[in-house]
């Protein structure tokens, strides 16, 4: 009954009258324009009458050390287009209105509407045509850049924030981003990792940039996330770079290492020819599809058997079978969220294509503005691990009391 007193408060008789010089689209817009002025002036005047402790024209006001002093013209950028606002101004100069605000150019959400466009990846130049394009509105690149650099304390914030002191599975990886530095274009690695905490949420724990992928400074990367609260982690998922392993161990001394299997056909394939790249992928299946590590080293060998051309692929996997092979631990029905980087290259993906439009970025700050945005759009999109009770009783049978040593309850 409320909602539909609220809907009547306007009556058909008034909206009928209003439009009586037109129903066109422009006019309603025009229209809309026209009413958005009169209740917000109306508001601010409210909040002044609020603010003087009486009425406009109220005796009450006479030698109260305080009066209106006339108004002040501003305009604000907004979906109406640009709209003229009289704010009203007292004497004293210490009215803050809380509606318009002194320092507001534009109305609320209109800088969502920016960072959403931005976040998609839209250039300055894409966003104030589309702007203008659908609001009238001309917005300088100067605006664009003032509000997503804005994003750059949410982004500092969020890099910094606390973490969880224990995850069942970590992913790490890199992709590589064109942004100049030091006077020259260049390729820096921007490093991703993603956690999965005991309740099966993924999570983005940060990125870092750096010029080179590397084990050294992957090692920073894991003591940011100790600094941040990370006493412990079960399974860390990697691709084959060298050194890594080792990193890892250093910080986080009880965690496991798993190589991702997705890396691993790719290494293998590098030394196959291009006429038998499906037979070599389809018989290396059965190694990482075996039900334990001993069938899986017996399908190995059986490998080596029947493709003795390429000794190098074999041997790959032998030199990081204690990495391969971690997975076979996990239940069958978790396996795939633990043998492949696939979560961290589907974030990738997601990133790539909103980097995919600009040819670099100028410095490494307007990359990471850009790439924090679109990471949490896509990070707002998740849902829980598929499977996730199986292995959450897997760890709690097999690092109980890790759980318990790092802080939380089983």
């Amino acid at each position: 009954m409320r909602k539909q007193r609220e809907e009547k408060s306007v009556s058909d008789e008034l909206i009928d009258g209003l439009l009586e010089e037109g129903r066109k689209r422009e006019d309603v817009h025009a229209l809309l324009k026209q009413l958005t002025k009169m209740v917000v002036e109306r508001a601010m005047q409210a909040e002044m009458t609020e603010h003087l402790g009486y009425a406009k024209h109220d005796p009450a006001g006479n030698n109260s050390g305080n009066s209106r002093n006339g108004v002040t013209r501003k305009r604000l950028k907004g979906e109406f287009g640009e709209l003229e606002i009289e704010t009203p101004r007292d004497r004293n100069g210490d009215f803050e209105p809380q509606l318009i605000q002194k320092s507001q150019t534009r109305w609320s959400g209109f800088d969502d509407k920016i960072l959403s466009m931005y976040a998609r990846g839209m250039s300055t130049r894409d966003i104030q045509g589309h702007l203008e394009e659908m609001y009238q509105v001309p917005v300088s690149a100067s605006l664009i850049s003032d509000v997503t650099e804005g994003v750059m304390e949410d982004a500092r914030a969020w890099q910094s924030r606390p973490l969880e002191p224990f995850y069942g599975v970590v992913f790490l990886d890199a992709l590589y981003v064109k942004m100049r530095h030091e006077g020259r274009v260049e390729n820096r690695a921007v490093y991703v990792a993603i956690g999965i905490n005991l309740e099966g949420k993924k999570d983005v724990l940060g990125i870092w940039t750096s010029a080179h992928e590397g084990a050294k400074f992957w090692m920073n990367v894991l003591n940011d996330l100790r600094s941040r609260g990370v006493k412990d982690i079960y399974l860390v998922c990697v691709d084959g770079l060298k050194g890594f392993p080792a990193a890892i161990e250093a910080v986080f001394p009880q965690a496991q290492v798993q190589l991702c299997i997705v890396h691993m056909v790719r290494a293998s394939l590098n030394y196959v020819t291009w006429k038998e790249y499906k037979a070599v992928t389809q018989d290396l299946k059965p190694i990482y599809k075996a039900a334990t590590a001993d069938q899986a080293e017996l399908e190995l060998s059986q490998f080596e058997k029947k493709w003795p051309k390429y000794p190098a692929v074999a041997r790959l996997w032998r030199e990081n079978w204690e990495r391969v092979i971690p997975f076979f631990e996990f239940p069958p029905e978790v396996r795939k969220v633990v043998y492949t980087t696939n979560a961290v290259e589907s974030l990738h993906m997601s990133l790539r294509k909103v980097i995919k439009t600009r040819g670099s970025f100028p410095n490494e700050e307007a990359a990471i503005r850009l790439l924090y945005l679109a990471l949490t759009k896509a990070v707002a999109k998740w849902q829980g691990v598929q499977s996730w009770k199986a292995m959450l009783n897997f760890l709690d049978t097999v690092c109980a009391e890790r759980i318990l040593e790092a802080g939380l309850r089983r």
